[in-house]
């Protein structure tokens, strides 16, 4: 079952409002059936199927401004760091990843998700199966090199990393939730346990509760 978020309900509600109904029925949209839905709309094409998200809570988009901040630290000068760019993978499934390193050659819009290097995936709660299986299975499909996925809903925010095999599938790598640094694609350090104290404060502060040290 998948757990839901009160805050991240209300979002989606919103969400729904702006979306003709049909569309959310049809098994079979492609990318350009879609051409005209606005375009701050947060979604994703999965298998022919419009896949609507909630605007990201706080903590969410915290965590994807870390995880960007700390590959840009080292980033060569022919690669960018992008926050949810949409990649086109086939005419049925368009994903937007919460960080992706592209070529600096890469399109302006439009972007075949092959040109990829990594793609970054940060948890919520509706997402959890999306991330972990659908996605895994379609960012390997595209001949992605590198996935990460970040969880922040773990008792401690905890990083997840996935290599690109000669198979054509994903082998995971690591799993921590210990500061870590990989060295692919570059050298990156992720403080996760300075991640976990940032999200537990802001916890506390909206509870007024007290954080045992």
């Amino acid at each position: 079952m998948v757990e839901r978020d009160p805050v991240e309900e209300d979002s989606m509600t919103a969400v729904l409002s702006r979306v003709d109904p049909h569309l959310l029925e049809r098994r079979d949209l492609t990318v350009d059936d879609l051409a005209d839905l606005p375009e701050d709309l947060r979604y994703e094409l999965i298998d022919g199927r419009l896949v609507l998200a909630p605007h990201a809570n706080l903590t969410h988009q915290l965590i994807s401004k870390n995880i960007g901040f700390a590959i840009d630290q080292r980033c060569p000068e022919e690669f960018v760091v992008n926050i949810e760019q949409a990649l086109f993978l086939e005419p049925h499934v368009e994903l937007r990843p919460d960080v992706v390193i592209l070529p600096e050659a890469a399109p302006e819009t439009f972007i075949p998700a092959d040109a990829a290097l990594l793609v970054v995936e940060v948890i919520s709660k509706s997402s959890r199966n999306t991330d972990r299986k659908d996605k895994l299975a379609h960012y390997a499909g595209a001949g992605i090199p590198f996935y990460w996925i970040i969880d922040p809903l773990a008792e401690r925010v905890t990083f997840t990393q996935f290599s690109l095999h000669s198979n054509g599938r994903y082998v995971e790598m690591k799993q921590t939730d210990e500061c870590v640094t990989v060295n692919v694609p570059w050298e990156i350090t992720l403080d996760l346990p300075a991640w976990t104290r940032k999200r537990d404060r802001m916890r506390a502060a909206r509870t007024g509760a007290r954080l045992v040290r």
